[in-house]
């Protein structure tokens, strides 16, 4: 007699032990995370409801990222145990994401400075300024974030960047921010800033070696560009 197939070979989790999780698709790897579903939608259904609320123009789990607890919790079945679970997941990406960009990175590279804020800057909604200080090898000693929110970069003062720069006994240093929009191009605030912080760092001998703008998966450099 032809034995009946066992349904649990279907769920998620089973499916995570037989196939690994590379073989999960995003609804089946977020509903293992959820763990549980509601009397009429199952775990992996409540996860196509999440996946399904991430709209343009990140979709799908990059969405996630721009999805608040609230808009989450309207979902039923995802109560704030849930919805604080998902948002701690990509948070948990973020971090990761920029471990492994950090590692071996000279931040002379703007490359290599552009991947490793790539992921912490480019699904903000508000723009963010970061300013980095750096040793005499090149090497991170601190990034200091000068502002975020609804920010004009003609308001930074070049002053509390400097100040900042000589408190951590900074070699060089380097501007980053990101544009919400998505472009990188450099607005006219970005350049004044950008050549006023060029000239003080001169003449205090701190120079600045880069700024550079964070898009959706692009980013301009002001060296590389030879704006400054």
């Amino acid at each position: 007699m032809k034995k009946e197939k066992n349904s649990n070979q279907d769920l998620p989790y089973e499916r995570f032990q037989r196939f690994g999780a590379e073989n999960l698709t995003e609804g089946e790897l977020l509903a293992i995370i959820l763990r549980t579903g509601t009397k009429d939608s199952s775990a992996l259904e409540l996860a196509k409801q999440v996946l399904a609320m991430a709209s343009y123009p990140r979709e799908g789990l990059l969405g996630l990222y721009d999805l608040t607890l609230e808009q989450l919790m309207e979902i039923k079945g995802i109560g704030k145990v849930k919805a604080i679970k998902l948002k701690c997941l990509t948070e948990l990406s973020m971090r990761i994401s920029s471990s492994v960009a950090k590692q071996g990175l000279c931040f002379t590279s703007p490359g290599g400075v552009a991947g490793y804020f790539m992921e912490k800057l480019r699904h903000k909604q508000t723009e963010c300024v970061i300013l980095v200080c750096l040793d005499a090898k090149g090497q991170l000693i601190i990034e200091k974030r000068l502002s975020e929110g609804s920010v004009r970069m003609s308001l930074i003062s070049p002053r509390e960047i400097f100040l900042e720069a000589l408190h951590c006994k900074a070699v060089n240093i380097l501007l980053v921010h990101n544009h919400p929009s998505g472009d990188p191009a450099p607005s006219a605030a970005d350049m004044e800033l950008t050549l006023n912080v060029k000239e003080l760092g001169e003449k205090m001998d701190i120079p600045l070696l880069d700024h550079i703008i964070i898009g959706d998966n692009r980013y301009t450099s002001f060296r590389e560009a030879a704006f400054i």
